[in-house]
């Protein structure tokens, strides 16, 4: 909190946000933000629980999906593509928004993922998928995530955009926000397979 200053005679003062979470440190400047006081009920004044918890939410980083498929190089048509995101990203991310007196945290939470899939079609699954491990099957359908593309193409434009929820607590009390997206685009290709016969 910087000193208090005359904004028309309303009862409040300047104050600096600053972002903390697990694994780093905030560096980055913001310039100072008015924000009137209210009475709590201890008989204190201070910025209320509810704009703090707005800062906290304003500095959430969350974090992009990073897509993979499977096959990796080129995609069959009639065989199954399998899809998922770096499971590593598949996690709550928060950030925590102090003042005098109040220290608010929000956390967002991936809930699903909804795929693009170039052709017309659109994949949502519940988690980040599950990645093609060495000795599967080739012809084996993905457990949770997965397409099937039906015609060749030299280009398909695929976007993987994930839905967070977004909650906050502090002060003793707690809310939630307006969910967050994220997303990412890849480019497949997508060929026919080519069966050899000899005579």
């Amino acid at each position: 909190m910087v000193p208090p200053d005359d904004q028309g005679g309303e009862d409040g003062a300047w104050y600096v946000y600053q972002c903390t979470g697990e694994g780093f440190t905030d560096a980055a400047w913001r310039p100072p933000v008015w924000i009137p006081h209210e009475q709590r009920p201890d008989g204190s004044t201070g910025p209320s629980v509810v704009e703090v918890a707005h800062r906290a939410y304003a500095q959430l980083h969350l974090t992009a999906p990073q897509i993979s498929v499977s096959p990796a190089a080129e995609q069959l048509v009639r065989l199954p593509t399998w899809l998922w995101l770096d499971p590593d990203t598949w996690a709550p991310i928060s950030a925590t928004a102090s003042v005098p007196g109040v220290s608010v945290t929000a956390t967002a939470v991936p809930q699903s993922v909804s795929w693009a899939m170039g052709d017309g079609a659109t994949v949502t699954c519940g988690g980040p998928g599950t990645p093609f491990a060495s000795g599967t099957d080739p012809a084996a359908e993905s457990p949770d995530c997965g397409h099937i593309y039906t015609a060749a193409s030299e280009r398909y434009d695929v976007t993987a955009t994930v839905e967070w929820t977004v909650s906050w607590a502090g002060a003793g009390q707690s809310g939630v926000f307006p969910g967050l997206t994220t997303s990412t685009s890849t480019q497949v290709r997508v060929v026919e397979s080519q069966t050899l016969t000899t005579n």
